[in-house]
């Protein structure tokens, strides 16, 4: 017994690195700590006395749960992203663990976004390499790969992340600037820093499934977009500037799961128009990637 409790302290030691990499390896708190707790049942049944690194030993382990269940998860049937939003649609705090708004907001909501739209074997290499510098030696037997091609596996799953804006980086700065400001005016349910970066006829359109029923899907006018977007506060809350299909746009993503997107168009200095797409269909067919590259990973193999 007091063997199995230093072994349980020791394990105690690494489970914050477990949970994380096993949180950006599957975008879910429940599954990331079922995933860690596997990973103790399986060194409770090991010689720990044979494992030469535990740290090491454990991350290996967690991976290979993450990477199965992430497998499993790609055979079952597709589950569409998006859906009906209504008014007030459902909020972190009664929609799961508190724990889990906060693990949403340090790694970043279009972080994890964009890690769902990855492979499970290039999302196992990237999260392990560009994330925890794990040297791709140590990566490729846990995808089946070789170390030169778990590398190619892990620069097709970056070159995803980051993507390629189609404008110049000057206006991307701009446009950039712009929709920060519109969704800190958004948050902060400012109607008159709302209407400082709204065209004046700017327009908005919105698919009907992120509506309350009998809501106008075009709306036209500063006044009346700045006060439709005022009474949607709370949703500005889970929003997050991304790439969308190369432009400055912004991924709502409750706990990391996406739930709709905004495209602006932006002249002049202002938001001329934006679309807010929660159609499932429409949002599947999107291109989306981070505007802030990850730093590469230190000591990378």
């Amino acid at each position: 017994m007091d063997e199995l409790t230093g072994l349980a302290g020791r394990f105690e030691e690494n489970r914050g690195l477990l949970l994380a990499v096993s949180y950006r390896m599957l975008g879910s708190l429940s599954e990331a700590e079922d995933a860690v707790q596997e990973a103790w049942l399986r060194l409770s049944r090991t010689d720990a006395d044979a494992i030469d690194n535990l740290p090491a030993w454990l991350r290996t382990v967690v991976s290979r749960v993450c990477l199965d269940m992430l497998r499993a998860r790609a055979a079952r049937p597709e589950e569409p992203v998006g859906g009906q939003v209504p008014e007030g649609f459902p909020q972190e705090e009664g929609d799961g663990p508190e724990e889990e708004a906060v693990l949403a907001d340090s790694v970043g909501r279009a972080l994890l976004v964009v890690l769902g739209t990855l492979g499970p074997a290039e999302r196992v290499a990237f999260v392990l390499h560009d994330m925890f510098a794990v040297p791709f030696e140590q990566i490729a037997p846990l995808v089946e790969r070789s170390p030169v091609a778990t590398k190619k596996l892990a620069s097709r799953a970056r070159s995803r992340v980051r993507g390629t804006p189609a404008l110049p980086a000057g206006e991307v700065a701009e446009q950039r600037s712009l929709v920060e400001a519109f969704l800190a005016a958004a948050r902060g349910g400012d109607l008159s820093a709302l209407l400082a970066v709204l065209a004046p006829d700017v327009v908005r359109r919105s698919d009907p499934a992120v509506l309350p029923a009998g809501a106008a899907e075009l709306v036209r006018g500063a006044d009346a977009v700045a006060r439709g977007t005022v009474l949607l506060a709370q949703r500005s809350r889970y929003a997050q500037t991304a790439l969308v299909d190369g432009a400055v746009g912004a991924v709502v993503a409750p706990r990391g799961r996406l739930l709709c997107a905004l495209t602006f168009s932006c002249e002049a200095g202002r938001i001329a128009a934006y679309e807010v797409i929660a159609d499932p269909a429409r949002l599947a067919g999107l291109e989306l990637a981070l505007l802030d590259p990850l730093p590469a990973a230190a000591g990378s193999g």
